[in-house]
């Protein structure tokens, strides 16, 4: 079998064999297979495409390129949830603690935050004390004491991803439905967990910038996932906006732990609350998910869920009483208002602007060797529908960085809102559930 052969193959637009693939992956991990080749592979794919017998192949081989994690000795059914990102995007840190009040596992591996997209396990961070690396049978202890871990994922999970990946992202590459799908499934499949919820997000602030394009990768991703025998559904939420009102990381674990508290945004909330329910009927735990949501708010209000997320941070290490005590958090050193200048309803927030912003004051990182400031970041004080006069606060920029570099974020973030003299209808945080 030739490399050369199998490129010229994808090249006429024929489908390849599942033989003929895994000697792709192999040669790419193995680094028998020069990068010109598997760049050359790579666009033909993105030109071509792949039906879904290929990109299930594809997903599989990636898979077993490195370990595959071993959750058995996790007792009951192991659930798990990846969103393919957005700004403000808090929810695994209310979802894990949420689903776990019910007794089902949450057994989550999460990444950290690149660009405009903020991670779940630089939120984790934002909480002093707390350990995202964790060994496996001390992760596997935790989830079955507490019922949740939130850890960050191993260096030899799925290596194949890792080189196509770093490719793809200088090679024109990455806008493929069936790249996209095979490299999130391959890490969620070898994370070991029995079902998994894919929140596929759309907009400004998404990868994917129409419903169109999320619903292909969305169904191309559970088709994947039923492929190879495990229970996977999807949800389109809406990232138009940003996702709640805080952006930046110990901002967004404040907002999270309102809403474990039945204080949080409604947008963040309701998507809460509907994946929980979604989570939950995957596992057994209810029959149908519409009838979680009575037990998802008791969980809530009687504080439960949140003392899930105490057990958890305190078992990794983090010191848990700013869970219970938030303006323990560190604040930033400035603190400036952003006024609106024209008055109506808030037509649209750009989400990448905000993302963008967010990371500009401190809050992200361009290069994965930037260091994050924690505090710093961005909380919204108007939405999508919200009225608005000359001189309302539209948001609380939180910045630790001088005045010359903070001011002209301060105007991007102003710029982010535009206007409409017509009150117009709100979109729902979920477009489509597909299963």
């Amino acid at each position: 079998m030739r490399m050369y052969d199998i490129i010229c193959k994808k090249r006429d637009g024929f489908a390849l064999t599942a033989q003929e693939i895994q000697f792709f992956i192999d040669g790419v991990t193995n680094q028998t297979i020069p990068d010109y080749q598997t760049s050359s592979l790579l666009m033909a794919i993105v030109l071509k495409g792949m039906n879904k017998e290929e990109t299930a192949a594809l997903t599989l081989a990636m898979m077993k390129s490195g370990d595959i994690i071993d959750l058995s000795a996790i007792e009951g059914v192991k659930v798990d949830k990846h969103s393919t990102g957005g700004v403000g995007d808090k929810t695994s840190l209310v979802l894990g603690p949420l689903v776990a009040s019910f007794g089902v596992k949450v057994a989550k591996m999460s990444g950290r935050g690149l660009g405009h997209t903020g991670g779940t396990l630089d939120k984790l961070e934002a909480i002093p004390g707390t350990k995202i690396e964790i060994e496996r049978d001390a992760f596997i202890k935790q989830v079955n004491e507490i019922g949740c871990a939130i850890i960050g994922q191993s260096g030899h999970l799925v290596p194949a991803d890792k080189k196509l990946y770093a490719l793809r992202d200088v090679t024109g590459t990455v806008e493929s439905i069936p790249l996209i799908a095979s490299s999130i499934m391959s890490k969620k499949l070898a994370s070991g967990s029995d079902t998994i919820l894919l929140d596929v997000k759309f907009g400004s602030g998404a990868f994917m910038k129409t419903k169109e394009d999320a619903k292909k990768l969305a169904e191309a991703m559970v088709a994947i996932g039923k492929s190879l025998k495990r229970d996977t559904r999807a949800i389109l939420t809406d990232m138009d906006q940003p996702l709640g009102l805080a952006v930046g990381n110990a901002l967004e674990v404040k907002e999270a732990i309102a809403t474990l508290k039945g204080e949080g945004p409604h947008d963040l909330t309701t998507l809460c609350l509907e994946a929980s329910a979604i989570m939950l009927e995957q596992a057994g735990a209810v029959k149908d998910a519409k009838d979680a949501y009575p037990a998802l708010e008791a969980k809530i209000k009687s504080g439960e869920a949140l003392q899930k997320l105490v057990e958890m941070i305190k078992a990794q290490g983090g010191d848990a009483s700013y869970i219970l005590d938030p303006a323990k958090f560190t604040v930033s050193e400035h603190i400036y208002e952003v006024l609106a200048t024209s008055e109506g309803y808030v037509e649209h927030i750009d989400s990448l602007a905000i993302g963008i912003a967010s990371m500009k004051l401190g809050g992200g990182r361009e290069t994965y060797e930037d260091v994050i400031d924690m505090s710093a970041g961005i909380v919204l004080n108007k939405k999508v529908g919200d009225k608005v006069k000359v001189g309302d606060r539209l948001a609380l920029v939180y910045t630790n960085k001088e005045d010359k570099v903070s001011q002209p974020i301060l105007v991007d973030v102003h710029d982010a809102f535009t206007f409409s003299k017509k009150k117009l209808s709100v979109k729902p945080i979920i477009h489509e559930y597909i299963k």
